[in-house]
């Protein structure tokens, strides 16, 4: 009964799947709810509008300059929550493992995922783990699945951006996507690149604090800002016009770019926000956000526009316009 690394047996069900529920699961996530080891979890949920989002996470490798995936499960669950503008407060999560995969390596992950949801202040309530045989899946997949409550008065979307709109970015560029990249390469740069992978509910919280009338938010992952800002677009029917000065890319992230011929436009955050905002309280959410831990480099980077409805044009820093498109395929798979 005493292994270091995952077995068959630990998917079964009987013993080895108790053993490791209660050595490795429980006391990292312990709770009233939680302990009770029902089939699910039975909630109390304050009054409001329920939001819920569920993530699966395959990011090879699992551990990388910032983060693992075990915090990145956790933070990117908490903020595809968080852009309703909710206040995530329960996740589910639910577990692949490899045959073979070493507990250390599990535990590692786990420890990561209990640090994550408490800082973000959200409890894991119910999961599951499944085990698979050598080579039917990489080492880890992680799904999680997140319940949050709006508060009243907030009804943030996509299809409701307006001319005149501030688009706010909350911080630099890139950074998730090439972290993963570098590492996964081996690429050696001046300066290690860290993902930046953080949950972002209270940012949007101070935000909400001094505009509730936040048109639109949305933390760009796959597809990145690019991706983004032309869902913005199509969904609201307008144009965007970003400013390519205004874009901020750490020096190693730029390198890393331009050796690998990708455009930061493109690369995933998992740390990051973009907002529109209504143009008369864009200097006031700005100057909360740069008061904020995770929006201090926070700068407005365009402007929605009744012209060319559907589309994200880029000016650049030479006075010419290029249109920004949609992301055509998939440039750094799994990335998250």
């Amino acid at each position: 009964m005493d292994h270091d690394r995952v077995q068959l047996a630990h998917g079964s069900g009987g013993l080895l799947s108790a053993q490791l529920i209660d050595r490795l699961f429980l006391p990292r996530f312990a709770n009233p709810i939680l302990n009770r080891l029902e089939d699910q979890a039975t909630l109390e949920l304050p009054a409001g509008r329920v939001a819920m989002s569920t993530d699966t996470f395959v990011v090879d490798p699992i551990f990388f300059p910032g983060g693992s995936i075990g915090d990145l499960a956790v933070n990117g669950t908490v903020n595809d929550v968080a852009m309703s503008g909710a206040a995530p407060l329960y996740l589910a999560a639910a577990f692949v493992l490899e045959e073979g995969l070493p507990l250390a390596d599990l535990h590692r992950v786990l420890v990561a995922m209990e640090e994550a949801a408490r800082t973000a202040g959200v409890v894991v309530v119910t999961g599951d783990t499944k085990v698979v045989p050598r080579g039917a899946c990489d080492k880890i997949f992680i799904t999680t699945t997140g319940i949050g409550v709006v508060p009243a008065g907030v009804t943030i979307s996509a299809a409701s951006l307006r001319p005149g709109d501030a688009i706010i970015l909350s911080g630099t560029l890139a950074d998730h996507g090439m972290a993963i990249l570098t590492t996964r390469q081996g690429l050696s740069f001046h300066s290690r690149i860290q993902s930046d992978t953080v949950a972002l509910h209270g940012l949007v919280a101070t935000m909400l604090a001094v505009c509730p009338t936040i048109h639109a938010l949305r933390d760009p992952t796959r597809g990145g800002v690019a991706a983004t800002l032309n869902e913005f677009a199509r969904s609201s029917r307008v144009g965007i016009v970003l400013e390519e000065a205004r874009l901020a890319v750490r020096p190693e992230v730029r390198g890393a770019c331009e050796v690998l011929g990708i455009d930061p436009l493109f690369v995933a955050n998992e740390g990051k926000l973009i907002a529109a905002v209504p143009e008369d309280a864009a200097a006031e959410v700005l100057a909360a956000m740069r008061n904020h831990p995770q929006g201090c480099e926070a700068a407005i980077i365009g402007r929605v526009t009744a012209h060319h409805p559907g589309l994200v044009v880029l000016r650049t820093v030479l006075g010419a316009e290029r249109i920004v498109e949609m992301p055509v395929a998939e440039q750094l798979p799994r990335i998250c």
